[in-house]
Parts: structure tokens; C-alpha cells; sequence
């Protein structure tokens, strides 16, 4: 077994799948062992920050997302922080980083291996990925079936193109940025919050649905548009 085990990491596709797996592995441990922030501390942190808040803020989360913590505990304390608008832009702008890095490291390191072993319904899952669009992309972040930066992780180690993911993972996450930031500032200053910033919330949310819906149909229609086609 130990000697099998030793071949196959031999073969670099293993190698770099299994060092995909490790890493992944200690940022979920990381995640459980490290401390909670105090929220009574989380309102002056901005104060003390300065000008670098927005590079601390967009920096920070990003590398929080890559590192498995969930966006919507990040947002919040965002917008405990910065504010309902500042936070929620702030995070926007996180999440496109950490997209964008978890793809190239999902990509580099999985790819390959992923590539070289898939088969059948698998195989044909990754060739959707492949030539999946924007609203692909909606439709899969909007499903709760993982964090954002393990979700990020997994697309690039698939076929997908990196330009609709990111576009993608952006209008997907506009909805929730803007109403949990909105939660996290009420939790620190609830006499102070103007729910109004919440609206874009809702309207994103109705935007993605509206998406996922016309994306849905478009999927369903495809193969029946493609047997209808006279062979050449």
C-alpha cells in the first residue's frame, strides 16, 4: 500500500492534487482552531486603520476567503467595521481576488490531475464547465453545495474559463454583500443603520434569479436544438 502510494506520487499530477489536498486540509483546521473576533472591539478598527483601511479591508478579505473562511461571517464583520456601502464594497472587491486566486490555484495544481482521470458522467461534467457562460456560473454560486473559496478552488481544476467565472462569482455575490453587511453593521450600531442599503440586496437577488431561470431554460432547450440538426 505504502509502496503504491509512493508511485503514484511520483506521477506530478498526483503530486500536485495531493498538494491541493493538504493545503485545503490545514486552512479547514486553521478555520476551527482559530479565535473569534470581539465584536464590541470591531466598530473603531477602521478608525485606527486610517488610510489603509481599504487595502487592509479588500487585502484582508480576500485572504480570508482563500483560506476557507466563510464570505458571509467575513461580510458581516465588514460590515461591522465599515459600514452597510463600505463594507459591502469592500467585500465585492475581496471576493474577486479570492475568485481569481483560488482559480489559479485550483488550476495549477488540480488541473492536471483532474484532466487525466475523469470519465463518463464526470467527463461530462467537466466539458459543461468548460463551455459554461456567466449565467453558469450564477446558477452554481447561488447553490449552497460549498464555501465560496472551496467553490473557487473547484472551478479551477475543471475546464472552466477564467473571465465568465469571475464575472460570474461577482454578480453572484453582489445580493447577500450588501444585506449582510447591512446585518453586521446593525449589530454594532442598530440605531444608526439606514436599511435603505439594503435595497440592492433585493434587486440583485431578483437580477440573479432572473438569470439562473433564463440560464436553466437555455441548458434545457440546447439538447433538444442539437438532435433537431440534420447531420452534414
Amino acid at each position: 500500500m505504502i509502496a503504491r502510494v509512493r508511485r503514484l506520487l511520483r506521477q506530478r499530477s498526483v503530486a500536485r492534487f495531493a498538494v491541493l489536498l493538504v493545503v485545503l486540509g490545514l486552512f479547514g483546521l486553521a478555520l476551527l482552531l482559530a479565535p473569534r473576533p470581539d465584536v464590541a472591539r470591531l466598530p473603531g478598527l477602521a478608525d485606527r486603520l486610517g488610510a489603509l483601511a481599504p487595502v487592509a479591508a479588500i487585502g484582508g478579505g480576500a485572504l480570508l476567503m482563500v483560506a476557507l473562511v466563510p464570505r458571509t461571517a467575513v461580510t458581516v464583520v465588514w460590515g461591522a467595521i465599515f459600514g452597510p456601502l463600505l463594507g459591502a464594497g469592500y467585500m465585492l472587491a475581496a471576493a474577486l481576488l479570492a475568485a481569481a486566486a483560488g482559480f489559479a490555484v485550483g488550476r495549477l495544481l488540480g488541473r492536471e490531475f483532474v484532466a487525466e482521470r475523469v470519465r463518463g458522467r464526470l467527463a461530462r461534467l467537466d466539458r459543461w464547465f468548460t463551455r459554461q457562460s456567466v449565467l453558469g456560473v450564477i446558477s452554481v454560486r447561488l447553490i449552497p453545495i460549498g464555501g465560496f473559496g472551496l467553490v473557487s478552488y473547484g472551478y479551477g481544476t475543471t475546464g472552466a474559463r477564467l473571465a465568465p467565472f469571475l464575472l460570474g462569482s461577482m454578480l453572484a455575490s453582489a445580493p447577500s454583500a450588501f444585506g449582510y453587511a447591512a446585518v453586521g453593521a446593525a449589530v454594532v450600531s442598530p440605531d444608526e443603520v439606514n436599511w435603505l442599503a439594503v435595497a440592492p440586496a433585493g434587486l440583485g437577488l431578483v437580477a440573479a434569479l432572473a438569470l439562473g431561470a433564463r440560464w436553466w431554460r437555455a441548458e434545457r432547450t440546447l439538447p433538444a436544438e442539437e438532435s433537431t440538426r440534420s447531420p452534414l
